[in-house]
């Protein structure tokens, strides 16, 4: 709230310079504000009596807005990538998957691999189910397992992540 939307009878003011100048009615605050040319922003509503301060507001938004900007840069999006096989996937291509798996994995993102059933495999999730725990086996020293083999539909999915 920014001038005359602050409708407190009393409010805590700061001044421009960081000090405290007491506890005053917000007419005598918004005074003080227009005076020095400024605008009388409330900073801490929820406070007994409200915390005001009297700032450039223009000034306020833009330097909110480089702070918000600035750590949006510094966070990390971990995406999810998925890797999906049949349950009759021959060795070398498993392994193929598996250096696939590693270089997700390494670059920080979360894993979610998956086994096909198609037709008459879908009696046979225990083939599938022995694939997924192979794989991540041999991901063991790189990756956890998120959440364990689980059928979804006619696929069974596991999720990895990487070890900390």
């Amino acid at each position: 709230m920014v001038n005359e939307q602050i409708r407190d009878r009393e409010v805590r003011v700061i001044g421009q310079d960081g000090k405290m100048l007491g506890i005053m009615s917000s007419k005598e605050a918004q005074k003080l504000a227009r005076e020095a040319d400024l605008d009388l922003v409330k900073i801490s509503p929820n406070a007994k009596p409200p915390v005001c301060k009297i700032i450039d507001y223009g000034k306020f938004k833009y330097e909110q807005n480089r702070r918000e900007k600035e750590a949006k840069k510094k966070q990390k999006t971990i995406e999810v990538k998925e890797i999906r096989f049949s349950p009759n996937i021959d060795t070398n291509d498993l392994n193929t998957k598996i250096n696939q798996a590693r270089k997700f994995l390494g670059n920080g993102n979360k894993l979610k691999v998956s086994v096909r059933f198609r037709g008459r495999e879908l009696t046979h999730t225990s083939v599938g189910r022995a694939i997924l725990e192979d794989f991540a086996q041999q991901l063991s020293d790189i990756a956890v397992v998120d959440k364990p083999p689980k059928m979804e539909g006619r696929s069974m999915v596991m999720f990895l992540a990487h070890k900390r």
